[in-house]
């Protein structure tokens, strides 16, 4: 019985080793923490202009599904 405890601890501990290894070593990153962006993203109007109109889809959608919540049919009677 203690065999089988111990062969589980070993391969436990054979298959979580590369995944502490790989936890260990420090990730390949740019040194870019604090730089600003490569590129320039857009305006300030884009940026409105962008927003107005992910509300309004979600409005849209909303309502679109409240809609048809509201006007479903109803249940076959058996």
């Amino acid at each position: 019985m203690i065999n089988k405890y111990v062969a589980i601890g070993l391969g436990a501990l054979i298959a979580l080793a590369p995944v502490a290894a790989v936890a260990q070593t420090p990730a390949a990153t740019p040194d870019t923490s604090m730089a600003s962006p490569a590129k320039h993203t857009g305006t300030h109007r884009s940026h409105m202009r962008r927003q107005g109109n992910t509300s309004k889809d979600r409005a849209r959608a909303s309502a679109h599904h409240m809609h048809k919540m509201r006007t479903a049919p109803a249940a076959p009677k058996s």
